[in-house]
This record gives C-alpha cells, sequence and structure tokens, in this order.
C-alpha cells in the first residue's frame, strides 16, 4: 500500500508539474499571431472586451484563459488605446505588456514647403487612416513640415495641430525679425514669404529674393511675381501652360503685374526659411531677377543690367529649343 500511495503521490506530482508548465506557458509562450499583425485597442475598451477582440481576430486562443493569467502574472496598470504592432510568435504576456506599456504606432503625413492649402487639403483627405471631413485651410495657415497622426484620428485634429505649429512658429519669429523690415505686421510677412517660396526654389537665394522684393514694396514697385497671376487662376496648384497675356493684365486682388503692393492673402503655405528670409533679407540693392538657366537667378539693381540678364535667358532658352 505504501508503494501504491507513493506512486499516487508521484502521479500527482506529475500531474501537477505538468499542469504548471501548460498554465505558465499559456502566458509565456507563444500567442496564436503568426505574422506581425497590428492590432487596435478602440478608447475606453476594458481588458476584458480587448481580449474579446483579439479572439475574434485570432490573435489568442482562450478568452478567460488570457483574462485569468492577466491577473495573476500581468501588470495591474491601465491599458492605452491606439493602434499597436503585435510581432509572429509573441506571448500573451507581451500582448498585454505591449497594450501597457508599447509604443502606438505613428503614421505620418508630410507638407512640403510652398505647397498651397488646396493640396494640403487633397493628401489629407486621401490619407486612408484619418477619419472626417475638413475644409480647404486658410492660405498660409499651415505649417510645412512633417507630422505623425494615429490611425482613426480626425482628420480636423491633425490640420489643427499644422497650424497651431504656424502659430508657434511666427510667434517665436517675429520678435526676432530685423528693424527695417519691408512689413509691419505678421500676415504681410507671410504673403511676402508665400510669394519668396514660390519664386525659388533654391535655398541659398531666399533671403536675396526676399531682400530684392522688400525693396520693391518699400519703393511702391510692381512686384510682378508670377505666381500672383497663377494663383487666382488654380489656388496654388500648377497651371500646366505659359501665362497668358489676358492672364499677365487682369486685374484682381492677386495680380502683382496690375496692381502696387502684396497681394491680399498669401498664395501658398510659406516654409520656415523663407518666412526667416522675409523677416532678414539680405541687404540688396537689387530690384529685379530673372531666371539664369541653373535653377537659380540673375539679380540686377537697374533696369539696364536686367534687361541684359534677360537676353541671356533668352539665348539660354533657344539654345535648349524652348524658343
Amino acid at each position: 500500500m505504501k508503494k501504491v500511495g507513493c506512486l499516487v503521490a508521484g502521479v500527482l506530482a506529475l500531474l501537477l508539474a505538468v499542469g504548471a508548465i501548460w498554465f505558465l506557458s499559456g502566458w509565456w509562450g507563444d500567442a496564436e499571431v503568426e505574422e506581425d499583425t497590428s492590432f487596435i485597442v478602440p478608447s475606453g475598451a476594458s481588458l476584458t472586451s480587448v481580449a474579446e477582440k483579439l479572439a475574434d481576430e485570432g490573435l489568442i486562443g482562450d478568452v478567460d484563459g488570457f483574462l485569468i493569467r492577466a491577473k495573476i502574472f500581468g501588470s495591474s496598470d491601465p491599458i492605452m488605446a491606439g493602434e499597436f504592432l503585435l510581432p509572429a510568435g509573441v506571448s500573451n504576456a507581451a500582448i498585454l505588456d505591449t497594450f501597457q506599456h508599447g509604443e502606438v504606432i505613428r503614421r505620418f503625413v508630410t507638407i512640403p514647403e510652398g505647397m498651397p492649402s488646396i493640396l494640403v487639403h487633397e493628401r489629407l483627405m486621401a490619407e486612408e487612416y484619418l477619419t472626417g471631413e475638413i475644409p480647404v485651410p486658410v492660405e498660409g495657415s499651415v505649417l510645412p513640415d512633417t507630422y505623425d497622426f494615429e490611425r482613426g484620428e480626425a482628420r480636423s485634429a491633425v490640420l489643427a495641430r499644422m497650424q497651431a505649429a504656424m502659430q508657434n512658429y511666427l510667434a517665436e519669429a517675429w520678435p526676432k525679425r530685423s528693424a527695417d523690415i519691408a512689413v509691419d505686421n505678421i500676415r504681410d510677412a507671410v504673403i511676402l514669404a508665400s510669394i519668396v517660396e514660390k519664386e525659388t526654389g533654391k535655398p541659398s537665394e531666399r533671403r536675396m529674393v526676399a531682400g530684392l522684393y522688400s525693396n520693391r514694396v518699400r519703393d511702391g514697385m510692381l512686384l510682378q511675381a508670377d505666381p500672383t497671376i497663377i494663383y487666382p487662376i488654380t489656388k496654388g496648384k500648377p497651371l500646366g501652360r505659359r501665362i497668358r497675356q489676358s492672364e499677365i493684365a487682369a486685374i484682381n486682388d492677386y495680380n502683382t503685374y496690375t496692381m502696387v503692393g502684396l497681394p491680399k492673402g498669401p498664395i501658398t503655405n510659406p516654409g520656415r526659411e523663407a518666412i526667416a528670409a522675409v523677416l532678414n533679407p539680405a541687404e540688396t540693392s537689387a530690384r529685379y531677377m530673372v531666371a539664369d538657366g541653373t535653377g537659380g537667378h540673375a539679380f540686377a539693381e537697374t533696369l539696364e543690367e536686367h534687361n541684359r540678364n534677360v537676353a541671356k535667358w533668352f539665348e539660354i532658352r533657344r539654345e535648349r529649343g524652348e524658343m
């Protein structure tokens, strides 16, 4: 009998050991995640509802087992809302820890310098992981940059961050402006910066272009910036053709070929560097500029010198077969 009792005790101990291993492996062993998978924890979700969602998506095998083990072995920290990456072979323990302490997947949208608001709107509306409708933002209100967002976030929230970034940058940059700049308020600085942004794609030229247009503003000269002709026609989108003479002669609140001073509003969303250039322009006597064939411009102080630069540019274009 003693031997039988020892045998029974041994069997029970073995069963307990096997049961313990099974119970522990159900927490620290691999879950049902066969490949890297994104999982969304809804806002306000409880651990029970998340466990049920995990089971519905085939990522854990047993809701009750997950919850029992979580209560015994897991942290009591709350779970976070958001989208998380669950790697292949992840354990149930790691799943819970990810929801409690892991990094929410961040996605990104980039607004390049000089992107007009109509295209900002199209870009945000095309982001499939954002939600809700937004109007076309006010021109010049968005700071070009790369912004992160969470899956399911409202487009209005992302746009609000972009506009807050512009306001914050202007509030920081405006007090650092040079004493003798050509504009006397932030709005006009943004308008002039939007012209500078569209007139040159060469970063090294921005302050020079800003200095040239600042001179024209002070002198009461026509700014004669081609992008201000295009803006009322396309709202900043590429024109796709040459500007017509009738468009050069058009009278409206933007065309700086037929009006003195700044247009009534920005013609794009200028970046930090274009704004900084307007607030601290190059000291120059230049009033004229024309393309030089390298992606930049030839600058001139006098109309006579400018006309010579224009002749050189036409010669370059003829050599290229453009005229």
